[in-house]
């Protein structure tokens, strides 16, 4: 792999060499180079040249009352628009609302100033199609806004798209409480409780979605799937207006590459970026990696996770790179997540230039990830034959049960500040599965509490210093070559 050098940042290489018979990494202190791998420079989206041709969806019977349904009418508009080759679909002022929508080739789709598009509350207004929820294909509804095999797409605008989403959670919530859980189903309630996402990019190419205004999403707000060269730039996503939606996501990209995502701004209730690959049996089968992913000049407010890999894991997540990214209020900053069905490898992970405030804990690392979810199992009083398609793909066994075992390695975190942490840091291994070479340099963290690290070896550390409130050491378990000495500590 090519490599390029920036003299502005200090990064400590994964493998080190010997020079003169000494370890390498006693001579970088202080040195201010650091060599990136070359291809950050060729994510994104490549040049899109949309036609001068406009659209306006009222010329096609859209009405902007915020009542009247203009589905139909805005997709009469893109259809009209793509059948002539290409050009702007755009709306008058006003607030329309709508089911799901699909854009499609050499469009630019725009949201202007002044208009506003309401997701509707209805679940039939959002047409089931063949997708993929949480890393198992199904048959799921479509998103509001859809670009599925489609090459060459923008959408921008300063208007807003409300998902409307709260009525969803509602309905979420009310089936796992008082059905699903009860009946031992927790495993199947977030693919039964039909729920739409905001955007879907799926199987596509050179796509972007720039300077959108999001909120209330009612399941993921975008969700980059089976898709390249995707340009995701200057969104603003508000997730938490009016509750607390489950599953909200920021942005999930999911078995893909090339990917750039920059200039966001999300507050969700679930994770706020995350990369994901497949789970279990079925995400084995479609075995898609997600690659070549960059995150960069974002901030992170409330969510699950500033940086999220996982959970579902199974086409593995790898060569990934996150830098200048603040967050504010996140539960976790790096945070790796799997189980032991899912398989998969995550490596070559690159983190660095974060700031975090008033976090739960910086570095979560897990391969046994919220077992209660993770694990499918069928209660007593199901017939199997007569259950549906997607109960079948999460029941099914991954065999030999070693391919389960999920795969950490390679982690580089780069000059980190992090304040006001409940925890520092909490990294569990498994026995069958040792986190191996994590780097860590210039790192700063304030927390209550220092955390632990259990099945976890070759540690590289420079220039760490942990300022923890009750006196407490990190807790290390089956752990070998971490160099966490006193020094690191700081009153």
């Amino acid at each position: 792999m090519k490599f390029k050098t920036y003299a502005f940042i200090v990064l400590i290489p994964l493998v080190w060499c010997c020079k003169n018979g000494k370890n390498e990494t006693e001579e970088r202190a202080g040195k201010t180079h650091l060599s990136v791998p070359e291809w950050i420079d060729e994510v994104g989206s490549k040049e899109v040249s949309i036609p001068e041709a406009i659209y306006y969806v009222n010329d096609f019977g859209a009405t902007g009352d915020g009542k009247t349904l203009s589905t139909d009418a805005i997709q009469r508009a893109i259809d009209e628009c793509a059948k002539n080759g290409g050009g702007t679909v755009t709306f008058n002022e006003g607030n329309y609302l709508s089911g799901s929508i699909f854009i499609k080739e050499n469009i630019r789709f725009e949201i202007p100033s002044g208009v506003v598009l309401l997701g509707s509350e209805d679940i039939k207004d959002y047409k089931e199609i063949d997708t993929r929820v949480a890393g198992v294909e199904m048959v799921w509804p479509a998103a509001l806004i859809n670009v599925r095999n489609q090459n060459n797409v923008i959408i921008e605008g300063s208007g807003l798209v409300d998902g409307q989403g709260k009525v969803f959670w509602d309905y979420y919530w009310d089936l796992r409480k008082n059905d699903y859980e009860p009946r031992g189903l927790r495993w199947i309630v977030d693919y039964d409780a039909k729920r739409p996402r905001t955007f879907l990019i799926s199987n596509s190419e050179n796509v972007q979605l720039k300077e959108l205004n999001i909120q209330r999403a009612g399941f993921w707000t975008v969700q980059v799937l089976y898709s390249s060269y995707i340009t995701v730039d200057g969104l603003t996503i508000r997730n938490n207006i009016g509750g607390h939606g489950p599953s909200t996501d920021g942005i999930d990209i999911d078995s893909s590459k090339w990917i750039l995502v920059q200039n966001c701004d999300i507050d969700c209730n679930d994770d706020n970026f995350c990369l994901k690959a497949g789970r279990d049996w079925d995400g084995q089968r479609v075995n898609q990696p997600t690659e070549y992913v960059v995150i960069k000049d974002c901030i992170a407010r409330q969510g699950s996770g500033l940086f999220t890999l996982g959970s579902e894991t199974a086409g593995s997540i790898r060569h990934v790179y996150a830098s200048n990214i603040k967050g504010l209020g996140t539960k976790n900053g790096l945070n790796i997540k799997s189980a032991t069905t899912r398989g998969g490898t995550v490596e070559d992970v690159y983190m660095e230039n974060i700031k975090m405030d008033s976090v739960r804990t910086f570095m979560e690392v897990s391969m046994n990830w919220n077992p209660s979810y993770s694990y499918s199992e069928l209660p007593e009083g199901f017939n199997e034959d007569s259950i549906p398609i997607h109960w079948k793909k999460m029941l099914q066994k991954i065999e030999p049960p070693s391919k389960g075992i999920p795969t950490f390695r390679n982690i580089v975190l780069n000059n980190i500040e992090v304040n006001g942490a409940q925890r520092a840091i909490n990294v569990n291994g498994m026995k069958e599965s040792i986190i191996d070479s994590v780097t860590l340099n210039n790192v700063s963290i304030h927390a209550k509490t220092a955390g632990k690290i259990n099945y976890s070896s070759n540690w590289v550390l420079n220039n760490v210093k942990l300022k923890i409130d009750d006196s407490t050491k990190v807790v290390q378990e089956n752990t070998n070559n971490i160099p966490l000495d006193e020094s690191i500590y700081i009153n």
